[in-house]
């Protein structure tokens, strides 16, 4: 499904970074090792990298990956894409100053909640895991994201998956978003940046 919705030239959800990562990235220490999750056609990876960090993407849609290269390419920067289903990333431990995942919310909650754990295992003592994407009455919108209520964040979810992090940012609230044909119009957006203790 996700390679079919990458395989046309346009990049379906727009080439500039998604606000909430402009906003948020400030956190990140100078020259971050950054692990973007189920990065698709690149944007946000290729915009870290041009701010200094040094980005692992990884993403399971060749159609995306391809498109991905092509644009750090032609923004003339690097980043170490690596095509790769998420159900056998090896999430590894310690390996990255952040993990982010901006609208990752395509599966079940069993789907996602394996995700969230490996994002704080691959995150040094001191690191981050920035997530951004929808909260349940998006469903009632219609301008991007999955048809399903319960595969949405809310903000009581995420602060119990991130008990043992301290929460650092944990924000609900409705926004007007403009990213390419895949989401756009009026959003709700949830937002967390956590950090992991560093003792």
């Amino acid at each position: 499904m996700w390679n079919d919705r990458f395989a046309g030239e346009a990049f379906v959800y727009g080439t500039a970074p998604a606000a909430f990562l402009t906003r948020e990235a400030g956190r990140l220490p100078a020259g971050a090792r950054v692990l973007s999750v189920a990065e698709g056609e690149g944007r946000n990876a290729v915009w870290l990298a041009g701010q200094g960090c040094a980005v692992t993407a990884v993403e399971g849609a060749p159609n995306a990956v391809a498109k991905a290269r092509r644009l750090a390419a032609a923004r003339g920067v690097t980043v170490d894409f690596r095509l790769c289903d998420l159900r056998d990333w090896p999430w590894e431990a310690d390996a990255h100053d952040a993990a982010i995942g901006i609208f990752i919310q395509f599966g079940p909650r069993d789907v996602q909640d394996r995700m969230m754990a490996g994002m704080k295992r691959t995150v040094r003592p001191g690191g981050l895991v920035l997530l951004h994407g929808f909260a349940p009455r998006q469903v009632g919108y219609g301008t991007g994201g999955p048809p399903h209520a319960e595969w949405m964040y809310t903000e009581a979810l995420l602060r119990d998956r991130f008990a043992d992090f301290e929460i650092r940012a944990l924000r609900d609230y409705d926004a007007e978003i403009d990213e390419g044909t895949g989401h756009r119009g009026r959003a709700a957006l949830v937002d967390l940046v956590a950090r992991r203790p560093a003792g």
